[in-house]
């Protein structure tokens, strides 16, 4: 694999990502401690460094099992886990952005992976309460101690992330690099204001689920079964059509299912992608891996964004139209070289 820049950071990290929410069976499914090394040793002989984590997953196991496999060589990898979701039920203050709930979290994930530090810390969602200033103080406390070294947001909405980030730019506290939003041929919406907004800041944006649940293999088409529940909008008619369509592709080109729809994913606007794969069986990591051996011809790129397309939203529909375009631009608009924005971005 290749690598590219984490944010406005010097740090690097691999084209791909690999997310271990399947270490551990505690969840009823995912993989056990000798299958997860297998899994692990595939991506990271592939020269992938990026794993990413969090408190929650399998209960802890996860962060224990990936403790355990980056201890030989622990300053190579950049690993990446998060705060905000529960670690015990009926506790408040066991969940939650807030600091009592950050300085916990990030003590007891230091135990689970058996390390000083954490190269990324996420903060998993957004709770709706919290003020922003403790949460970036509280961030930037960490990093100042050295536990943490850059900071990420999760599932949090853009005019959050951008009060975050402004405020922390005022006062001269560590910012948000990284944001991890899902996102897929299936799901698109993400595209307008949390790209818009990670572009602004330079931030980037690591994709969860860019495989729709396993759904943009084309599994489901062939009746087999697996963890997405009948109703969901993953196995919509509209999810239906566009995973033949990416079957359809990938027969055309030779490849996969799953490498068309990761290649989609990394290809998409003029943003550094990085998307977050995960498996349970070293077939399936190195099936996705497979995505780095080749690009999506344009056609191809084409044909998926016009099945996939999404209705633009106000304001972006607003400025799409031509007549509030000539008042705000006198009528010259393709007089102006210097393009900042077009809406033929999204």
């Amino acid at each position: 694999m290749k690598y590219r820049l984490f944010g406005n950071t010097g740090l690097r990290v691999s084209e791909l990502c690999f997310g271990t929410m399947g270490f551990g069976t505690e969840w009823g499914w995912g993989s056990d401690k000798e299958e997860s090394r297998k899994i692990f040793d595939t991506f990271a002989n592939a020269d992938g460094n990026f794993f990413d984590t969090a408190n929650r997953y399998t209960e802890g196991t996860s962060e224990k099992f990936l403790g355990e496999f980056i201890a030989s060589d622990r300053d190579h990898f950049v690993i990446a886990t998060k705060y905000t979701l529960k670690d015990r039920n009926g506790d408040l203050n066991f969940a939650g952005n807030h600091r009592k709930n950050l300085m916990r979290s990030v003590r007891d994930s230091l135990k689970r992976l058996n390390t000083e530090y954490i190269d990324i810390l996420w903060m998993h969602a957004w709770d709706l309460m919290t003020p922003v200033d403790e949460i970036m103080r509280g961030f930037d406390d960490l990093v100042s101690r050295g536990l943490v070294h850059y900071i990420g947001v999760s599932d949090t909405p853009a005019w959050v992330v951008s009060q975050c980030n402004t405020l922390a730019q005022l006062r001269g506290w560590s910012q948000f690099a990284g944001l991890q939003v899902e996102y897929s041929l299936i799901q698109r919406t993400v595209e307008f204001d949390l790209f818009s907004m990670a572009t602004a800041f330079g931030m980037t944006v690591t994709p969860w689920a860019p495989l729709g649940g396993g759904a943009l293999t084309g599994k489901y088409l062939k009746g087999e079964k697996g963890r997405i529940q009948e109703g969901s909008k993953r196995l919509s008619e509209r999810a239906r059509s566009i995973t033949q369509k990416v079957v359809e592709v990938a027969e055309h080109l030779g490849v996969t299912p799953a490498q068309v729809a990761i290649n989609w994913t990394r290809q998409h606007r003029q943003l550094s992608m990085v998307p977050i794969i995960g498996a349970t069986k070293v077939a399936h990591v190195e099936d996705m891996l497979g995505a780095t051996k080749f690009v999506l011809p344009r056609a191809a790129f084409d044909e998926l964004n016009e099945i996939t397309k999404i209705d633009l939203p106000f304001p972006y529909s607003f400025f799409a139209e031509k007549t509030p375009m000539d008042v705000v631009y006198s009528g010259a608009r393709e007089k102006l070289e210097d393009s900042r924005f077009r809406v033929s971005d999204y």
